[in-house]
């Protein structure tokens, strides 16, 4: 089963799954270098709906959000990697710093986010509680990011 899709084939396979009653989860990041609280992360939030639709920033996106010297692992490998896991669903990827014009076109019923951000604060919130959505704030795991590996990988390693 293919896995990643175009905005256009997501739409489609939203709209059938919603014909056989399905809830749609949404959620999104970076997720460059994949660790156990992503993974923890996504197995929560596929616990929120009948699917689990995961917006992966692009390249462009990441280094805007997180500067020049990020993503480490480029679009289309963590698009492949998170798609392996399964708890995911489908991958699509956007452009923004934000998945707010890929929310309005999807339309989930749930919004998933971790718990570094607060509920008022999640991006598109709004927009899903608008038409009868919940928006999920899932807890973080202690002490796991991709900063926190990074960092251990240059005190071991030093600089390059």
């Amino acid at each position: 089963m293919k896995k990643i899709l175009t905005w256009e084939e997501l739409k489609r396979e939203v709209q059938r799954s919603r014909t056989e009653g399905k809830k749609i989860a949404f959620t999104n990041g970076c997720f460059d270098i994949l660790h156990a609280g992503h993974v923890q992360y996504l197995r929560e939030a596929r616990k929120t709906g009948d699917l689990l639709i995961l917006g992966l920033n692009s390249d462009a996106s990441v280094r805007e959000i997180k500067g020049e010297k990020r993503p480490l692992v480029p679009q289309g490998e963590r698009a492949e990697v998170v798609a392996s896991l399964t708890a995911v669903d489908y991958v699509t990827v956007f452009d923004e710093t934000t998945p707010l014009r890929l929310i309005e076109y999807l339309k989930p019923d749930c919004l998933v986010k971790g718990g570094d951000w607060k509920e008022d604060a999640v991006v598109g919130g709004d927009l899903v509680r608008s038409w009868g959505g919940k928006v999920v704030i899932v807890p973080l795991t202690e002490g796991v990011s991709t900063t926190n590996i990074v960092e251990k990988i240059l005190s071991a390693y030093g600089t390059i």
